[in-house]
């Protein structure tokens, strides 16, 4: 039982700091083609409104597109793994 909850919480801490740098990676991304966006166009709002109204809309889509990728997947299929390995 220790031995679950030693994976469960260093599983988490190491699922954290990937899903921290997959957020900080995936805006820095979205920010750069927002404002080549703004640059191709020249829409009237000014650059950085543009940019920060971008990125406010992607954030949304992006954290929960996140959450299941790197929480609940590979949670979902370590306990699946260990199910099957366990009691089938």
């Amino acid at each position: 039982m220790f031995g679950l909850i030693r994976l469960f919480a260093i599983l988490m801490v190491l699922l954290t700091v990937i899903y921290w740098a997959l957020v900080f990676y995936c805006r820095a991304g979205e920010r750069d083609r927002l404002e080549a966006e703004w640059e191709a166009e020249q829409p009237p709002l000014p650059r950085h409104t543009f940019v920060e109204n971008g990125i406010r809309e992607y954030q949304r889509s992006l954290r929960r597109k996140l959450l299941w990728g790197v929480y609940i997947l590979p949670i979902g299929a370590i306990c699946a793994l260990i199910y099957f390995v366990n009691y089938a």
